[in-house]
């Protein structure tokens, strides 16, 4: 949405405007976005590729971004640092590779830390939760479900479904 190089990383085309008129919203409102500043990049999608780590403005063809940095990670754990209520859904990168699921972890472990201090961490979604418990920080969380989507939608104020059928039973 910014015009950068993102190499070879997935990039969502058909978003992009949304993503501009979102981060445009934000900052109409005086609502500060965060976005990665750095960036794990990989020249291929696997575990054993050639990494660095670079600023987002400097992703090089042929590259991908598979996590966020470790100055992004510092970045979002001071801004999480005062929050009361964090709602988290979806993992910060390619988790599932370990040398691309430092982003996740370290925003797993942040949060139990806050939720250790008195804050409320809700995490929803299916690969968040799957990352969570293969670091065994399950119970230091306030909610998990793999329900992601459903959460999202329920925050919104949609209605589910499944809870209108019980409702209406």
């Amino acid at each position: 949405a910014r015009g950068l190089s993102v190499g070879n990383s997935i990039l969502e085309e058909d978003i992009l405007e949304l993503a501009s008129e979102l981060e445009a919203k934000a900052k109409s409102k005086g609502v500060e976005l965060l976005l990665p500043v750095d960036v794990v990049i990989a020249d291929n999608f696997a575990n054993d590729a050639k990494t660095d780590v670079v600023s987002v403005e400097a992703i090089p063809d042929g590259w991908m971004g598979l996590d966020h940095g470790p100055e992004t990670q510092q970045l979002f754990r001071e801004a999480l640092s005062e929050c009361k209520t964090i709602v988290w859904n979806g993992p910060m990168g390619a988790f599932e590779m370990e040398n691309f699921a430092s982003g996740t972890y370290d925003l797993a472990e942040c949060l139990g830390e806050l939720t250790a201090k008195g804050a409320v961490t809700i995490v929803g979604g299916g690969d968040s939760v799957a990352a969570i418990k293969k670091k065994g920080l399950e119970d230091t969380l306030t909610h998990i479900s793999t329900g992601g989507g459903a959460s999202l939608e329920m925050l919104e104020g949609k209605e589910l479904p499944g809870v209108s059928a019980l409702d209406s039973a």
